[in-house]
């Protein structure tokens, strides 16, 4: 048995989804009609800060709160909302986006780069307070 790589994992998600630059989530953003979605774990939120407005969703629950049949769906995924997905580099929403497509879930899209681009732009960020 040959085990994939995650390399190739991202890259065969990347083939299938939609891919934006943080200019374009950004200018995404100002819709009402669009959800960021941050994937990264509370502890990356605590320490690197966020992006104003976006919805955190650890990324270990998201096909559970995607799923309208799970005990733990979130209403706000069968809102018909366009959702951006992203994570520190872009690694682990590639994946996200790809599962989140994979159950039905559209339109999705992710950040090339993630949270780590969209700072790196100047792009609005937040400090993250622990409560």
């Amino acid at each position: 048995m040959t085990i994939k790589g995650v390399k190739e994992l991202i890259a065969e998600a990347e083939a299938e989804i939609e891919t934006l630059t943080v200019e374009q989530a950004l200018a995404a953003n100002d819709d009402p009609e669009v959800q960021l979605i941050d994937l990264r774990d509370i502890r990356e939120l605590w320490r690197e800060g966020v992006v104003p407005g976006a919805l955190h969703v650890p990324r270990g629950m998201l096909e559970f709160w995607v799923a309208p049949d799970s005990a733990y769906h979130k209403d706000i995924f069968a809102s018909g909302k366009k959702f951006i997905f992203f994570c520190a580099l872009g690694h682990r929403s590639a994946l996200a986006t790809f599962a989140a497509q994979n159950m039905g879930l559209t339109p999705v899209a992710h950040i090339e780069g993630g949270y780590t681009a969209w700072k790196e732009t100047g792009a609005p960020t937040e400090a993250k307070e622990r409560k």
